[in-house]
């Protein structure tokens, strides 16, 4: 199915509330008018069809997956070092829940779980074409490049194309495959290849190389093929470093700063990972003089200047403010211990062993239509990488929407069933 005719029926289908968190997602909390739309939604089918959550196992799998996730925040604010702060975020949370629950309701049929992934990818190849644009004339429609790499249609004061891109890079790959077969997606690899690198976020290149082994591992009937696929991508990816290496300066000193790891000199590592070992001690602190629920969902802003030293760079230099120090804690565990506690922690375990359980008891057909979903949402909780903030509002939005789309995808009925 082409993109555009994807395009156009999610634009045309109960898709488009949902898909619209997607479509405005480089214009901030723009994207939040799919929620508020997939809030009505989920209201009028309530309102036409009260006992619904009986009839969608996904939805009510979705309910404790975000049970989990809103208990931990929830736990955490009773004792907050910033109440109105984690108060208010624990209430905002609840909004996730019509979205993955309409999501589970608008996608109930295979071929809408197929238009969705075509009209995501379409988003997905204009932020490539608009990086890509960005990469060789300076400007995109997001405005100029940032000075140390391209920022693409999200702008320069808004650097999350890497990450975004890597996270929702499988839709495309599906897709490029689905259309035009191995060579689509091999050409789609490479397209989508050059902006994640010259995006310059290193958790980015981490993920897509995630994503690269999960479609590489999908075409591959055996190990030996499996390690054939790896040695063609790992060779791509090498051509395409080195291209980047020396024709784009931003790329040269993003990379120059990331081999400082191997450097003799001591601070070679806190220059490699952009100072984040600081904030990972500060997160430790925290979560040992509070292990039980944390300082509070997003209280670690305001629990961090209490746990860094007072020449701490991110004190007197950059982060969210000067003197305000790290945002937060840029890595997954340590987000939810610091900010959650062992109690958050718990359940965010609980609700990953509840997912895979779940997902293991799918028929095989039913893991083969949620395989883009499922990759996406793997990569963008893989536990040994760096991470924005999955309590925030931005990157928060855009995990819940993931989960929703993924609890739909696993339940979804063939046309002749519906």
């Amino acid at each position: 199915m082409p993109l555009a005719r994807s395009l156009a029926a999610a634009l045309r289908s109960p898709l488009l509330p949902f898909w619209l968190v997607i479509a405005l997602l480089p214009a901030g909390r723009s994207s939040e008018l799919g929620t508020l739309l997939c809030l009505i939604g989920t209201i009028l089918l309530f309102v036409r069809h009260p006992r619904a959550l009986e009839e969608h196992a996904g939805a009510r799998l979705l309910l404790v997956l975000l049970a989990c996730y809103v208990g931990a925040a929830l736990f955490s604010s009773f004792d907050a070092v910033a109440p109105g702060k984690s108060w208010g975020t624990t209430a905002g949370l609840l909004r996730y829940v019509p979205l993955g629950l309409y999501a589970c309701f608008a996608i109930r049929r295979g071929d809408r779980l197929r238009t969705l992934y075509f009209a995501v990818a379409a988003v997905n190849a204009l932020w490539v074409a608009d990086a890509w644009l960005q990469a060789l004339t300076g400007v995109s429609l997001g405005g100029h490049a940032e000075a140390e790499r391209i920022s693409g249609i999200f702008g320069a004061d808004n650097l999350k194309l890497g990450p975004t891109l890597a996270v929702l890079a499988p839709f495309a790959l599906w897709a490029a495959r689905e259309r035009w077969g191995r060579m689509g997606l091999v050409l789609a690899f490479v397209l989508l290849l050059g902006p994640v690198l010259l995006a310059g976020s290193r958790a980015g290149w981490l993920t897509y190389a995630l994503v690269a082994l999960a479609f590489a591992w999908r075409e591959a009937a055996s190990a030996r093929r499996f390690l054939l696929w790896c040695g063609a991508g790992a060779l791509l990816a090498a051509l395409a470093g080195t291209l980047a290496w020396h024709a784009s300066g931003r790329f040269h000193e993003r990379m120059e700063r990331t081999l400082a790891v191997f450097a003799d000199e001591p601070q070679g590592l806190d220059e490699a990972l952009t100072g984040r070992p600081a904030i990972w001690r500060a997160s430790v602190r925290m979560a040992a003089d509070h292990p039980w629920n944390g300082v509070g969902v997003r209280g670690f802003r305001y629990a961090y200047p209490d746990y860094a030293p007072a020449d701490d760079h991110f004190l007197v230099a950059e982060a969210c403010g000067v003197g305000e120090g790290a945002c937060h804690a840029h890595q997954l565990v340590l987000e939810v211990l610091s900010e959650t506690g062992a109690v958050g922690l718990a359940l965010w375990l609980a609700a990953a062993a509840i997912g895979l359980r779940a997902w293991r008891r799918q028929a095989p057909a039913a893991r083969v239509r949620a395989f883009p979903a499922s990759v996406a949402l793997a990569v963008m909780l893989f536990p040994l990488n760096t991470h924005l903030a999955f309590y925030s509002a931005w990157w928060g939005l855009l995990f819940a929407w993931l989960l929703g789309l993924w609890c739909a995808a696993l339940y979804v009925v063939e046309e002749r069933n519906a």
